[in-house]
């Protein structure tokens, strides 16, 4: 049991959709007192991250998924339908928005989910307990010391507000933080692009198209240039939507290996889990071949079953559902694969596994889409960019290795503009941060064995170090976890790091640390479940409902009243073990019950609408 002497105090590193959903679920769990310092190092990304901060996501660009699908809150599925339509400030918005009633189902502008995530983390710090805060610091973590004390955290152009605590002398820029624990919620990482090393700096290149800059340049094109975009999914998409929206007519060329595009929602699209068969895998590994081959056919017969028993389904979503269906199934499946194989087939069928679990609402692709179909105004070339060079007029000019149609020749594209997709680095060892440079250097991070994507963690998303021993007080949210999601979950493509998978690991992670800080929790007492007999088994489950609504209240009065009623249930449970045997401590019960809500608001077996209802939280 911890001592409650002092103030417990979590950094979080990140403020984007990872770092304030975490932020959001500490402060609405917390009940002891707690500072929570959300951190920061570009101030446009705070509450949105580069996904979502308006400078670089002009009106046109749509969440790929429905409206319906955005609440942070899995538990509370209509949450943000409700905010856009009821508290959204909507003081200039385009004509085209001020005046539309949001539904699950449709469009929404991705700018608006800075205000929602702002709104949200400002209710969570009015409506958090007494002597939990919340502090917004901006500055760029570089690096992080363990102590025994907890963790020092090194910010490099620290601008904390007047009055904050810190280890930095009068006029020094560079300050340091004591924590007691750390979350980090970097996001994703960018690529190096080598091809491009040439044109970087050229006024002709975009590198970050989710930018203020990179929006400027793509809306100041001359309508008839000739663009090139590199990339064919979603980003790819985004930029040939906003071209095309802005009254572009020249020839908009996508280039990507795969050649794959995005698949369109059905307008009426509602997220569903399908009780598929179990895909036939289990048999000797034969090789990445062999697998690949079975897959299809598995995944031919699955399609079978999905016409048969549930004809109801669109056909654009039948790959969707069947790759959700899967997702239990694989984790046991990919460790009879060798780590080089699995590596190889992640970077093989990674485009193709995200077209198959995730599409697009139509609002985005319909316009590319009839542009492709039409007149030829944007056309896909499957190939690899293997060098982009400038010329004297100013154009720049891409030599492409093509794959289609066969043989593989290179041919060269000309082009006004040249648009790179983000570029996502999923090797921690290679990226630019400071910090992430740190922590493997320290060897306070390792990069994830299995996959090579992402760092090793635990189950409860602590970071691991070469070892494999925990690191310290520190927790991931996010992109860094993506092949502990693949492997743990069965979390394919983006889907390792999507807001779905996010919402839970906020859940898990804050749960987490306030058990490990909180003197109400106590989990160094084994198995309690195996003490208890019926009676007081069924009064754990009660408790857990209880926890389980407490976690979920918005509210600081409807919490305070629901954890009143949870120890009042936690001495039931006491009360009834009757065998003699030595009943578990309030805080052991407590840290049990926590530990199995926590679970149940992260439950996957279900979608959010119908885990809401399971839940009782209705």
């Amino acid at each position: 049991m911890r001592s409650t002497d002092r103030s417990r105090r979590v950094v979080v590193v990140g403020a984007g959709l990872g770092g304030t959903a975490t932020a959001v679920r500490l402060l609405r769990f917390a009940r002891e007192p707690l500072e929570v310092v959300l951190v920061e190092r570009h101030a446009e990304h705070r509450s949105a991250g580069v996904a979502y901060h308006p400078a670089g996501n002009p009106w046109p660009h749509v969440f790929n998924i429905q409206a319906g699908r955005m609440s942070m809150f899995r538990e509370d599925v209509d949450d943000f339908v409700t905010w856009a339509n009821t508290s959204a400030d909507r003081t200039g918005w385009p004509p085209e928005w001020r005046d539309t009633t949001f539904v699950e189902s449709g469009p929404t502008p991705r700018r608006i989910y800075a205000d929602y995530l702002a709104d949200r983390l400002a209710e969570a710090a009015r409506e958090a307990a007494e002597g939990v805060t919340l502090v917004e610091a901006d500055g760029e973590v570089v690096d992080v010391v363990v102590d025994d004390d907890g963790v020092r955290v090194v910010v490099a152009n620290f601008s904390p507000p007047p009055g904050f605590q810190h280890g930095s002398p009068p006029g020094d820029d560079t300050g340091t933080i004591r924590a007691d624990h750390l979350v980090i919620a970097t996001g994703l990482e960018q690529r190096a692009l080598p091809f491009a090393a040439e044109v970087l700096d050229h006024p002709a290149f975009v590198r970050q198209p989710y930018s203020a800059e990179g929006v400027d340049r793509l809306l100041d094109a001359k309508p008839d240039a000739v663009v090139a975009i590199i990339g064919t999914l979603l980003t790819a998409y985004d930029s040939a939507a906003l071209l095309l929206r802005h009254g572009h007519t020249g020839r908009i060329h996508m280039i990507s290996r795969s050649g794959l595009t995005i698949r369109t929602y059905p307008p009426d699209h509602r997220h569903h889990v399908l009780d598929l068969p179990a895909p036939r895998l289990d048999g000797p590994y034969e090789g990445p071949v062999h697998l690949v081959r079975q897959v299809k056919d598995e995944w031919e017969r699955a399609r079978a079953v999905v016409a048969e028993e549930h004809p109801d389904v669109a056909p654009a979503v039948v790959t969707e559902r069947i790759a959700k269906s899967w997702e239990p199934h694989l984790p046991e499946l990919l460790t009879r694969v060798p780590t080089a194989d699995l590596r190889a087939l992640l970077d093989g069928y990674g485009s193709l596994l995200a077209t198959l679990r995730v599409s697009a609402v139509a609002y985005t692709t319909g316009i590319v889409d009839d542009a492709m179909a039409g007149d030829g105004q944007v056309s896909v070339t499957t190939g690899k960019v293997d060098r982009i060079v400038t010329t004297d007029t100013g154009t720049l000019v891409l030599t492409v290795s093509t794959t289609r149609p066969a043989p593989e020749s290179t041919r060269t594209i000309e082009a006004d503009l040249v648009i790179s997709n983000f570029g996502r680095e999923p090797d921690y060892q290679r990226t630019g941060s400071a910090l992430w440079t740190n922590l493997m250097r320290n060897d306070l991070a390792a990069r994830h064995r299995r996959t090579g994507r992402g760092v090793e963690v635990d189950g409860s998303g602590v970071l691991l170090g070469p070892t494999g021993a925990p690191s310290g007080p520190i927790s991931l949210v996010g992109g860094p976890r993506e092949g502990d999601e693949i492997v743990r979950h069965g979390r394919i493509g983006a889907f390792a790091f999507n807001l779905a998978a996010i919402k839970n690991q906020s859940v898990g992670v804050a749960a987490d640390v306030l058990r490990r800080l909180e003197s109400r929790y106590d989990g160094q007492v084994g198995d309690v479940l195996a003490s208890l007999g019926t009676a007081a088994r069924e009064a754990f489950e009660r408790a857990v409902a209880l926890d389980v609504r407490r976690m979920a209240a918005r509210r600081r009065e409807d919490r305070e009243d629901l954890a009143l009623r949870l120890d009042e249930c936690l001495t039931a449970v006491r009360d009834a073990i009757h065998d003699g045997r030595t009943p578990a401590t309030a805080e052991a019960l407590r840290f049990a019950v926590n530990e199995a809500a926590a679970a149940k608001l992260n439950d996957l077996s279900v979608t959010p609408r119908d885990l809401r209802s399971l839940l009782g939280l209705d």
